[in-house]
């Protein structure tokens, strides 16, 4: 690896995937404020997502995509002819 160029501060943080619930823990240099008791006691960092490998379609085998923030429905709602 090229030296220098690389973060240093690297921690473990808590990815959650806000459509299922599902979380895990990895190290990241992500910045976050908010934290999260996690299962061995301690309390981490965690980073919200919208989408993971446990909803999105091509890992799951699914053809749904799971709109978390109802896009779909504010497109619609936007755009509805009225009457």
């Amino acid at each position: 690896m090229k030296q220098g160029i690389h973060p240093e501060s690297y921690r473990f943080v808590v990815f959650k995937d806000m459509s299922n619930g599902t979380s895990f823990l990895s190290k990241s240099t992500a910045q976050t404020k908010e934290t999260i008791l996690w299962e061995d006691g301690k309390e981490y960092p965690v980073v919200k997502l919208e989408i993971s490998n446990t909803s999105h379609p091509f890992y799951t085998g699914k053809n749904v995509l799971v709109d978390t923030a109802g896009r779909i429905d504010k497109f619609k709602k936007r755009y509805a002819k009225k009457d």
